[in-house]
């Protein structure tokens, strides 16, 4: 597995210690060029550079069509992902920052805030889920999650319909294994209407506007989201269910979809 390093390191337990071989997870910095302009630099697993870097780029509202990309080059031992556009994007009236975009919960500097969901079509899907197919789905979502479990570094996330995971990805960030996801639907085409998000992670503001501008009506979390994030769900009409664990979950939002 390229997302992980073996090392050495000691045990110790009340048996007390020993010298034994460790597995950790990968960081890489992987830097976005945009139109000969180098944008960011995010901090993530070094797998799919090339859907990570659309992602992010149609995540932040960079990009609005796969129509607009003319090339996409990855250098993966420089650790960098160059997109060339047919046109200039909005990222022409940004400052010239190179932000960093933290692997945890902080995220320096993003070109999406929460008032861009007052540009967001409420999603209008009719998608329902039982239940169980949520607790289904979640028990495959960790059962895929190999990188997790072998390091228990990483974030999980995943595309599905209401039987099955479509698209994987784990990464040390959530934001990134959101925007790989994002980023193999638009490159291998896709589609993302009507489908479910899963994720491992927080639900913040801006992970719920990343499901937002996919138009995915169903965001699925096993741990928490937060009150801006549950605030944006409600008006933009996304049902947001948490905290699902074994056979409990709660849903925040939009409760309609969730079948008795």
């Amino acid at each position: 597995m390229d997302n992980i390093e073996k090392l050495p390191i000691l045990r110790i337990t009340e048996e007390g210690k020993k010298d034994i071989e460790g597995i950790v997870t990968t960081e890489f910095p992987l830097t976005i060029v945009l139109n000969n302009r180098e944008l960011v630099m995010l901090l993530c697993s070094p797998t799919k550079p090339d859907y990570l870097a659309i992602g992010f780029l149609f995540s932040e509202g960079l990009l609005k069509s796969k129509d607009e990309i003319k090339k996409i080059t990855v250098d993966g031992h420089g650790g960098v992902v160059r997109v060339e556009t047919t046109e200039e994007t909005g990222v022409v009236d940004k400052p010239l920052l190179k932000p960093l975009i933290a692997s945890g919960g902080g995220r320096g500097i993003s070109y999406c805030r929460a008032t861009d969901a007052l540009g967001l079509a409420k999603v209008e899907s009719q998608i329902r889920v039982s239940p169980h197919e949520v607790f289904a789905l979640v028990k495959e979502l960790v059962q895929r999650s190999r990188v997790f479990k072998a390091t228990g570094g990483v974030h999980s996330a995943a595309l599905c319909d209401t039987q099955n995971i479509l698209v994987f990805s784990e990464d040390i960030g959530r934001h990134n294994a959101i925007d790989k996801i994002f980023g193999e639907c638009i490159l291998e085409d896709i589609a993302t209407d009507e489908r479910i998000i899963i994720t491992s992670g927080r639900v913040s503001s801006e992970i719920l506007l990343k499901v937002a501008r996919r138009n995915i009506a169903i965001l699925i979390s096993k741990s928490a989201p937060t009150n801006l994030g549950v605030r944006l769900a409600d008006d933009l009409g996304i049902t947001l269910i948490g905290f699902v664990r074994g056979e409990r979950m709660n849903v925040y939002t939009n409760k309609w979809r969730v079948a008795a």
